[in-house]
């Protein structure tokens, strides 16, 4: 299970892998005197403690046919084929997971320098050429992307689902190539936050991609 981290407006998200769900509800139950109530529907699962704590699970790879927390296990531990892009200033990893377990991949990294200190032209001609090994950063991602995992998307083996990971803003502007619309359509809510994209980083996200993030809040 991830190390927990804080989320906005109270409590902790963390991350569960499916084998260890049922478990997970169990051990917040006892350590919370019981549940008094539960609250399920196709995309969330919030199960409500005696002394007033909650655990709400975001359904991955949605809606839940069944809601329950019984459902929610039976959810997590359907067989998957996934699509990975994870993005960052400089680099890039692409893979197809199949339960956790990389099948096919790419990774790449480019220079891309930090900022200047300096003033005046110097910062301007710095900004210009930063700007310039982003862009061709960005560009050998969708490459990458367009040749690793568009093809995928419709194969008779295709992609059960699409999991993004790493920079938001870098995320954004790969959205703007047209080539890679049917990879946004399918892609999960939820970002992973991952560190410089590797074939190791790669390995850890296809695990954490089948993981169900739950938020707790204390009574």
């Amino acid at each position: 299970m991830a190390k927990a981290r804080q989320v906005s407006g109270g409590g902790r998200a963390v991350e569960v892998p499916p084998e260890r769900l049922d478990g997970f509800f169990v051990r917040f139950a006892e350590r919370h005197g019981g549940i008094t109530a539960t609250e399920a529907g196709p995309d969330e699962v919030r199960v409500i403690a005696a002394d007033g704590s909650s655990a709400t699970a975001t359904v991955p790879f949605g809606p839940l046919r069944e809601p329950s927390v019984a459902g929610l296990v039976a959810h997590g531990l359907v067989p998957r084929r996934i699509a990975l892009l994870l993005v960052r200033l400089g680099g890039h990893s692409v893979g197809i997971a199949r339960d956790g377990r990389i099948e096919v991949s790419r990774t790449d990294r480019h220079l891309v320098q930090g900022r200047s200190a300096a003033g005046g032209w110097s910062q301007q001609r710095f900004a210009r050429r930063r700007a310039g090994q982003a862009r061709h950063a960005l560009q050998d991602a969708a490459k990458d992307a367009f040749e690793v995992l568009v093809p995928r998307l419709s194969e008779m083996d295709a992609v059960d689902a699409v999991v993004l990971g790493g920079d938001r803003r870098a995320l954004d502007e790969l959205r703007g190539d047209r080539r890679l619309a049917p990879l946004f359509a399918r892609a999960e809510p939820r970002v992973l936050d991952v560190g410089q994209p590797s074939r190791a980083v790669l390995e850890e996200a296809a695990v954490r991609a089948l993981s169900v993030q739950v938020t707790l809040r204390d009574g």
